[in-house]
């Protein structure tokens, strides 16, 4: 074995970075603080100090084809959009069918990580670890930072004039587990995110009424696209990104906000944003706006102050006998277990070069894998971000100059804040993301070359889904199977809708789908031309 590398946390992250390490002939060691893997994925019934949290409830917002493991699909007759303990069972199979359990120290706890007196030239860490009351040192050559950021609550109680006096119960939603205990209850959320929405719209059916409160809306979407077809097999394409990227910026604005109101006029149910053109994260939620119509759902601008037992809004009106407010107001990152000089933050922005690497150490022997946010899925952005890490921890790959970086991380941020918004750098251009990351170490498609050598591929590669499998296609950690597992991607996204056959199944064309989207708007500047 080659170089030792701790992996702290066994999520999804930890799991991939385990694979990468394995796979580049390095010496991994995973400490896990439960007792099992799963990280975020891993449903408990109560809050854990330290780990993420979710609800009972929780399903995927990724489809099963676009958030797989690259050379490891999910089982035929899972579906489309999954279950927590779905995701579980599969990180469960992956990790027996790659043989990673036996490099996981479960039930240890990383109370430090410190670079040696000569880090400098050596570039190793000091990892100390708690396990059964026992406090143990080791030396390692690179360290992988897996533990995620949805575990730290970003409680903003100081912004709610008057929620001192609040007689109500009052918690984060990292403590919201299943809505019986709120059956008749009047429920506010604060926050209109995945979470806020997820929970307002299954408190719905059993309290009596239920308000969200949110500062600046948000895009809704629903997990059915055109035509029935899982949304994000349909939108993230190498095509579309194409045109978002190239398109000019009223045309492509224009395009992005029709396509986000194509399901209802967000301004009809307040929850347009105040700035409809970012490409802020949007909400995936299928219910919402059925709640909304329905009256079981009321959506309500910023909370200006609190009373004893109400809320009133900042247009005047109020929400009067409160039973419970949850804020669904997201979290903060912190590695309690690193000095801040490590991982630098800089106007509450985390400095990492293509969001994996700190530019500022004398090595480059500590990584940061998952810490970005993107509409692709998490699964395939960590397989990649650790197969990167892993090789320029061997040595395989290197890293430009400090200033380099910084000025790549730079550039980058002003382009994301024109995207996505200030509050928003976590956020990331899918498909420009992993290309970026695949190039640097040999695996991105070629695509002008699959289309002379290999048409049928090559159209699917390009204007169909942008799923994992990609990614393996050649280069390094190259699966042969990565050929059939695209041509056959949407068998398996539409064989678990086959409960009953009613004909054959309806695949979608995307190169025709485009044709007919541009067809009208070429026809009519034909027809202005022959005018003039």
């Amino acid at each position: 074995m080659g170089k030792k590398v701790a992996i702290i946390g066994a999520g999804v992250s930890g799991l991939a970075s385990i694979r990468s390490c394995l796979e580049e002939g390095l010496e991994p060691t995973c400490f896990e603080k439960s007792n099992d893997i799963g990280g975020l994925w891993k449903f408990s019934d109560h809050a854990e100090e330290g780990r993420a949290s979710i609800y009972k409830s929780v399903f995927t917002n990724s489809s099963k084809e676009m958030m797989c493991f690259p050379d490891f699909p999910y089982p035929d007759d899972f579906p489309n959009f999954m279950h927590n303990s779905k995701i579980q069972e599969y990180l469960t199979a992956f990790a027996k069918e790659k043989s990673l359990l036996k490099y996981i120290q479960f039930k240890t706890f990383v109370s430090s990580v410190n670079k040696r007196p000569d880090f400098a030239t050596t570039g190793q860490w000091d990892v100390t670890t708690e396990r059964d009351g026992k406090r143990e040192s080791a030396v390692f050559d690179a360290v992988m930072v897996c533990s995620g950021h949805h575990v730290y609550p970003n409680l903003p109680k100081e912004s709610f004039p008057g929620l001192n006096h609040f007689k109500g119960k009052c918690f984060h939603s990292r403590d919201y587990k299943e809505p019986g205990v709120f059956k008749g209850k009047r429920v506010l959320v604060v926050g209109l995110g995945n979470s806020g929405c997820d929970i307002a719209t299954e408190l719905s059916h059993t309290a009596e009424q239920v308000v969200i409160s949110s500062r600046s809306g948000s895009w809704v979407m629903s997990r059915v696209w055109d035509n029935g077809y899982p949304w994000d097999m349909v939108l993230i394409t190498r095509f579309g990104t194409f045109l978002k990227n190239n398109l000019p910026t009223a045309i492509s604005d224009w395009l992005y906000m029709k396509q986000m109101n194509a399901r209802f006029k967000h301004e009809n149910y307040g929850l347009m944003p105040l700035n409809g053109v970012l490409r802020k994260e949007p909400v995936f939620n299928d219910e919402l706006p059925a709640c909304i119509l329905c009256g079981i759902v009321s959506v309500k601008p910023n909370v200006k102050k609190f009373t004893e037992t109400s809320a009133i809004f900042e247009d005047g009106t109020t929400f009067e006998g409160i039973d419970c407010v949850i804020f669904a107001t997201g979290y903060s990152y912190a590695y309690t277990f690193l000095d801040e000089s490590i991982i630098k933050n800089r106007n509450n922005e985390i400095i990492l070069f293509k969001g994996v690497f700190p530019p500022l150490l004398e090595k480059s022997t500590i990584a940061v894998i998952g810490f970005v946010q993107s509409l692709g899925a998490a699964i395939p952005t960590v397989d990649l971000q650790s197969r990167w890490a892993a090789r320029v921890i061997k040595g395989t790959c290197t890293l430009p100059s400090m200033e380099d970086m910084m000025n790549d991380i730079n550039e980058k941020m002003e382009r994301k804040r024109k995207w996505y918004g200030k509050s928003e750098t976590l956020q990331t251009d899918y498909i420009v993301y992993m290309d970026e990351l695949s190039s640097f170490i040999g695996v991105k498609p070629n695509i002008p070359w699959l289309f002379l050598t290999d048409p049928k591929l090559a159209m699917e590669v390009y204007f169909g889904p942008c799923s994992s499998y990609q990614f393996r296609l050649v280069g390094p950690g190259k699966w042969p199977g990565a050929r059939n597992a695209i041509l056959t991607q949407w068998d398996r996204s539409l064989k678990p809708l086959q409960t009953r056959v009613v004909g054959s199944l309806q695949k979608p064309r995307f190169f025709f789908h485009w044709l007919k989207l541009f067809a009208i708007p070429i026809l009519l500047i034909a027809v202005f031309l022959g005018l003039t």
